[in-house]
């Protein structure tokens, strides 16, 4: 059985035979252990598939990981100073709150739908700063921009759904900082909730559900997810804790948890495997409700990669 249709049953807890298992790794690691990577990736085919005949640094790296610089379809502008990592917007093109109003939605109908395609978006829009001040404020040009920008992304969920075949539409925001909502729980109801839950209402009325990442501190708000129509949330383990995502979460919220990247370039071998069993222990149930999801970045050592799929493949058959 596939990765993608584990995942399907874990999100509904249909009794997964196995743990699903996610892993991403960066353009740059790739760059940084090119061998040692294609001998891995060729050793865990159940992770990666034939990834390792497969890759092509430059077929597989999006053009944001390039260095150098480029304009979004709203105009925001993106750097990139470290190839092979994904650049940040350093230019947002909504200086003042008079420049919301005469903003215009892109032309763009593609069905992209980017990471940071809600929230985030308004904070490249506006920059952090003036964006909380937005938020501080209530002022009536917040909400006109949220509007702008649901419009734009109501347009493009709508493409993407025709054009997914698959069971889940995959979405990702960051929501949270390392210690909470930026904007409170209550101001993230007020004005960022509705919005989600009318795009996630699209995806269900068309039958599919809702896979939706979310870096940071966001444990308070996962309730809240789920009855904006998230069907499994991936959150992070350091940002939110264990006890928090076991509390919050375990049998009433499905996650893909993102395993402590923070951890692991400074783990070893046997502080990986306990970091692994740890989190499967007391996340897991038969019925389901968790995945494990790994990303892996050129500070992660390959010695303590081989780790960490070691242990993956281990506990993916954990029964309890």
């Amino acid at each position: 059985m596939s990765n993608a249709d584990l995942l399907v049953k874990a999100m509904t807890y249909q009794n997964p035979e196995t743990i699903p298992v996610s892993i991403g790794t960066l353009p740059a690691l790739w760059r940084k252990h090119p061998g040692e990577m294609k001998e891995i990736t060729a050793r865990y085919p159940q992770f990666f598939g034939d990834i390792s005949e497969q890759y092509n640094y430059d077929t597989y790296t999006p053009a944001s990981y390039h260095e150098g610089s480029f304009a979004d379809e709203w105009g925001c502008v993106w750097s990139n100073i470290q190839e092979g990592q994904e650049s940040i917007v350093t230019g947002h093109p909504v200086k003042t709150r008079e420049d919301i109003r005469s903003l215009k939605i892109p032309d763009d109908r593609t069905g992209r739908l980017p990471h940071g395609f809600m929230y985030l978006r308004l904070l490249d829009l506006r920059g952090f700063e003036e964006a909380m001040f937005d938020f501080a404020d209530e002022a009536p040009e917040l909400q006109i921009l949220i509007d702008k920008v649901l419009e734009y992304n109501m347009i493009q969920v709508d493409v993407a759904i025709g054009k997914n075949s698959g069971p889940v539409q995959y979405f990702g925001d960051d929501l949270g900082m390392q210690k909470g909502l930026a904007i409170g729980r209550d101001k993230w109801v007020k004005y960022m909730k509705p919005c989600f839950t009318k795009l996630y209402k699209k995806v269900h009325d068309a039958g599919k559900l809702v896979y939706m990442h979310t870096d940071g501190c966001i444990w308070e708000i996962m309730p809240d997810l789920k009855e904006a129509g998230v069907n499994m949330v991936n959150p992070q383990y350091r940002a939110n804790g264990l006890d928090n995502l076991v509390r919050v979460c375990k049998g009433k919220i499905p996650i893909n948890l993102d395993l402590d990247r923070q951890f692991l370039p400074f783990a070893t071998p046997s502080s990986i495997e306990d970091h692994v069993r740890e989190c499967i222990e007391a996340l897991y149930l038969p019925s389901g409700g968790l995945g494990i999801s790994l990303e892996l970045g050129q500070d992660v050592s390959p010695e303590i990669i081989e780790a960490s799929l070691a242990a993956l493949e281990k506990y993916r058959h954990y029964k309890g």
